[in-house]
């Protein structure tokens, strides 16, 4: 931390309200102390070469819509705001890395550290991860997999993202297997009734839907990660009463699973549109939402 940030008025306090904070990522967690955080989960962009766009939409019944629902009843479609970033950066791990080093810094010494990324970039990161805090740190490699979208007809379509998950201290991390939601046994004949009633700890292979574009917990935010993800990582890795952060905090999807959970959250994003949309989400009164100008 710089000698300007420690004489600054804090960012956060231990004992402060939650935070959604509108800046970079850099500088706003140039603001935070060592050790902070029991966990840090890193969303980054993909570095897929071009602009991630949703529009959010809306219906009103209409005489004359263009859309025909339940018994008959015509509705008109509404067009919202166009929610979307930039994928592109010319030097993506000049960009990443000290963000890397940033989000291993604040970590305590049970935390862990989650970085979502895609096939384009995952094997680098591994790489990338191993050198910065060393190979021995490295806990899994999470495919999350769904099946929603397009199909590629001249190659595999690809339906998954990875999660590389390090931690800070091999033999101390936090990892509650017993708050974490289980799964259905895919054959439940060859276990007992007691373990199929349980259900079974899921492993490294999470298949979970992405955001419905029509259902509930849809914010129209691109790239918006299903709520179910999230709160079985903060779930696993923090406890009641813990910190976590998230750098590239986009719909608040990480800050909604804190929430739920009974944990405290610290959410970074430099993009107005992003902030607004965690606004309507989770202002509840109790979050503070400080910008860095």
């Amino acid at each position: 931390m710089t000698d300007a940030a420690r004489d600054a008025a804090p960012l956060w306090r231990p004992d402060g309200p939650d935070l959604v904070v509108h800046g970079d990522s850099l500088a706003a967690t140039a603001q935070l102390p060592d050790g902070a955080f029991t966990l840090v989960y890193l969303d980054p962009p993909f570095n897929t070469g071009r602009r991630q766009t949703r529009t959010a939409m809306r219906t009103t019944r209409s005489e004359h819509g263009d859309r025909v629902g339940f018994k008959g009843i015509t509705y008109a479609t509404l067009k919202g705001a166009a929610y979307s970033y930039d994928d592109r950066f010319a030097d993506y791990w000049e960009f990443l890395e000290p963000r890397l080093l940033e989000a291993w810094r604040l970590l305590d010494e049970r935390g862990t550290l989650y970085l979502h990324l895609d096939y384009r970039e995952v094997h680098y990161a591994k790489v990338l991860l191993d050198s910065l805090v060393g190979r021995e740190r490295f806990l899994n490699e999470i495919v999350w997999a769904y099946d929603y979208g397009g199909r590629s007809t001249r190659r595999w379509p690809s339906k998954h993202d990875t999660i590389l998950v390090y931690v800070k201290d091999p033999e101390r991390y936090h990892f509650d297997s017993a708050e974490v939601d289980r799964e259905p046994y895919m054959a439940p004949g060859l276990v007992t009734p007691e373990k199929v009633a349980r259900g079974k700890l899921p492993t490294d292979v999470w298949w979970h839907t992405i955001v419905s574009p029509t259902g509930a917990e849809k914010t129209g935010y691109a790239t918006q990660k299903p709520l179910g993800v999230l709160r079985r990582i903060v779930a696993a890795s923090s406890a009641p009463g813990d910190w976590v952060l998230d750098f590239f905090a986009g719909s608040g999807t990480t800050g909604a699973a804190a929430r739920a959970l009974g944990r405290r959250f610290v959410l970074v994003d430099e993009s107005e549109q992003a902030v607004e949309v965690m606004r309507r989400r989770l202002d509840d009164g109790t979050v503070a939402f400080p910008s860095l100008g």
